[in-house]
């Protein structure tokens, strides 16, 4: 182990491009990390989820447009346009201290919308990784229509 400490400095002086990389490379991944760690809400596979509807009876929210919303969802789920999404609505409010799962068509407007329900008091939330796309490939059932 010490000859490599003891070789490392001739190496990042032959390789600085390398080396540099490297240090990049090592930084965005703790950031990606100290990110996920603090970001207040848990993502959950199509799998954790379906544990959570069965087990804890959550609530769950769909977040993308209406046309998505009635081409497919998840059953059970609500609809809620992103533009209308409000945590302080007293229905909503009700909820707070249930697990509330929240998805998209993609994954990427669920993780605005638990952020949200997060600063406004919420404590279990969750997101579905991947969104609805990935419910579809784990092949797990849709609803069609406004119910």
């Amino acid at each position: 182990m010490s000859e490599i400490l003891h070789r490392l400095p001739e190496f990042i002086g032959n390789h600085p491009f390398l080396s540099f990389g490297f240090i990049g490379v090592l930084v965005a991944l703790v950031a990606l990390e100290f990110g996920r760690l603090t970001r207040g809400y848990t993502a959950l596979t199509p799998a954790g989820l379906t544990q959570l509807i069965n087990r804890n009876n959550a609530l769950l929210i769909d977040v993308s447009s209406i046309q998505d919303f009635e081409q497919g969802h998840i059953p059970g789920a609500r609809h809620v346009a992103m533009s209308q999404f409000d945590p302080e609505n007293k229905d909503l409010a009700k909820a707070r201290e249930l697990p509330v799962a929240v998805y998209c068509k993609s994954g990427q407007t669920s993780g605005l919308a638990a952020k949200r329900l997060k600063k406004a008091g919420f404590t279990q939330v969750y997101t579905l990784e991947g969104g609805l796309r990935s419910w579809s490939e784990a092949q797990l059932p849709l609803a069609k229509g406004r119910a």
